[in-house]
């Protein structure tokens, strides 16, 4: 029977390869990141408000942010923290959803797995949200 030679990457493409290599673990490890969804946002529907709804997915902790006027300045960001029931749930699938209503200034954080929901809007400067029902 006759003997199969092995193949071999000769020596001198190594360098080349281990560079490619090194090249694409960066955006191969952050790909799935990447494509992850960790947060979602929604503007409030209210007419009248500039504040921009934003959420932990999986935790389903809420926060808002809105422009403020500051004179001899572009502006700034005015974020509210979580407060009273807008902290962190138990872990699951969250998602904000807007009542299309024009006078409303919150917004809705439902559980996608549960179905369970919330009301959640800026009150003090902080964001809370009405205990979760079904």
């Amino acid at each position: 029977m006759a003997r199969i030679p092995s193949i071999r990457t000769p020596s001198r493409f190594a360098p080349a390869l281990a560079g490619v290599a090194a090249l694409l673990a960066p955006a191969l490890l952050a790909a799935p990141g990447a494509l992850a969804q960790n947060f979602d946002f929604l503007a409030a529907p209210e007419i009248e408000l500039n504040i921009v709804y934003r959420l932990d997915t999986v935790t389903g902790e809420i926060g808002a942010c809105q422009y403020g006027d500051k004179e001899g300045t572009v502006g700034v960001t005015l974020c509210y923290p979580s407060g009273q029931g807008a902290k962190g749930q138990p872990p699951s699938t969250y998602k904000l959803v807007s009542s299309r209503h024009e006078r409303e200034g919150g917004v809705f954080r439902v559980d996608l797995r549960t179905g369970m929901m919330s009301i959640c809007y800026v009150l003090k400067q902080e964001v809370v949200c009405t205990p979760p029902a079904k």
